[in-house]
């Protein structure tokens, strides 16, 4: 028995110290991988700095973008190559009067791999003076380019240091401009950007040209209204409708009301919020003005549902909105929180205070279904009495 242990107690010492042995062959093998990148680094980046012929400079860039992309360790390896002095060699050759449009191409992709995943790069990139050559490659015709810089901007933008600095640049009217006329991802990537930008809590701000509103109103209809893209765009609309311009073409644009009623009803968390507040800002502004017009949409039923499910600013809004809707002086209005408190109190004294709470959930949720119900109804009668009545043909 005792010689089984011994044998036992020899085999585990014989099996870690083979994976002791195996950790260490590991080890060194990771350490000559690091020592091999890091050369290659090192000669590339030289290669950049003091290549004469642009093409050579070219060869480079792309040589530290295919580097990057491919590496198991990218993240140490764009501080490594940050480290070697690259960044303000590759911003260079953004400069239009200096370089071709290949060799811009070539050191904007670069920069973009340098700066994806790493806040310290995309603060080393604006700081070597990236952002007007961006600026200036967002006015090109080429639309390859275009994008990639907007693509630049929209990475760049997620650093807050860097914001006030993009938003001082004059980018936003270009990036407005892509929202009109730009690829599937070049508007993702503008809506994006102009995102970035408006959530900077220092000076100078952006400052939202009411233009987007048409562009952002027509992404908002045809995406998903609880998607993430959603978020952004209603986000942004929001900001629009504290401006008069901004509100004016809300109106004007074709189904932006309903668009944002729409949202209210189907959207997530985040997007109801914004969209209410976007109505809220036009009733707010103008009741007499607004009122019918949100109405008309039918906009009741979502906002009932919303004072009881949003989050609480949601809910804290859609309760001002109602009580701006009701066609009652404000005297006499029936605040949207005292029916809560009425609805409460019947559920306590039917349920108890224990379950008062998810007994008047249930009942405003079904006081919304009828509402609905009714709404809808409304809105089938009104469809069939503006229907033009059938001529017979003599």
């Amino acid at each position: 028995m005792v010689k089984e242990e011994i044998l036992m107690e020899e085999e585990e010492e014989e099996g870690k110290g083979n994976l002791e042995k195996e950790e260490e062959e590991e080890e060194e093998q990771m350490q000559k991988k690091n020592r091999k990148c890091k050369n290659v680094i090192e000669e590339i980046a030289e290669k950049l700095k003091t290549a004469v012929e642009e093409v050579e400079k070219i060869e480079a860039a792309k040589e530290i973008r295919k580097l990057v992309r491919k590496s198991s360790f990218s993240c140490k390896t764009r501080s490594r190559f940050a480290a070697a002095g690259v960044i303000p060699p590759l911003v260079d050759m953004l400069q239009p009067c200096s370089y071709s449009l290949l060799a811009r191409e070539a050191a904007l992709l670069a920069l973009l791999n340098l700066a994806s995943r790493n806040e310290r790069n995309k603060i080393r990139i604006v700081a070597s003076g990236a952002i007007p050559p961006l600026v200036e490659l967002l006015k090109f015709q080429n639309g390859n380019l275009k994008e990639l810089a907007a693509a630049a901007i929209l990475t760049l933008s997620a650093a807050a240091a860097n914001k006030p600095t993009i938003a001082a640049s004059g980018v936003g009217p270009l990036l407005v401009q892509i929202l009109s006329s730009g690829t599937v991802q070049g508007r993702v990537d503008s809506v994006t950007a102009l995102h970035n930008l408006s959530t900077s809590k220092e000076d100078p701000k952006l400052v939202l040209d009411a233009r987007a509103v048409y562009p952002l109103m027509n992404l908002l209809k045809d995406c998903k209204k609880y998607s993430k893209f959603a978020e952004k765009t209603t986000a942004l609309l929001e900001i629009l409708s504290n401006s008069e311009e901004g509100r004016d073409a809300i109106t004007n644009a074709d189904g932006g009301i309903l668009t944002l009623v729409e949202t209210v009803e189907d959207g997530s968390l985040v997007s109801t919020e914004h969209a209410v507040g976007a109505l809220l800002s036009l009733c707010q502004s103008s009741r007499d003005k607004y009122r019918e017009l949100i109405l008309k949409e039918g906009a009741i039923p979502g906002l009932l549902r919303l004072t009881a499910e949003g989050t609480p600013l949601a809910q804290e809004r859609a309760r001002t909105l109602l009580d701006l809707l009701r066609d009652s002086p404000p005297e006499n209005r029936f605040s949207s929180s005292t029916l809560e408190r009425i609805v409460y109190d019947f559920a306590a004294q039917v349920d108890g205070t224990d379950k008062a709470a998810d007994t008047a959930k249930r009942l405003l949720q079904d006081m919304v279904h009828r509402s609905m119900e009714l709404s809808m109804s409304r809105l089938q009668l009104r469809a069939s009495s503006c229907t033009p009545s059938k001529v017979q043909s003599s």
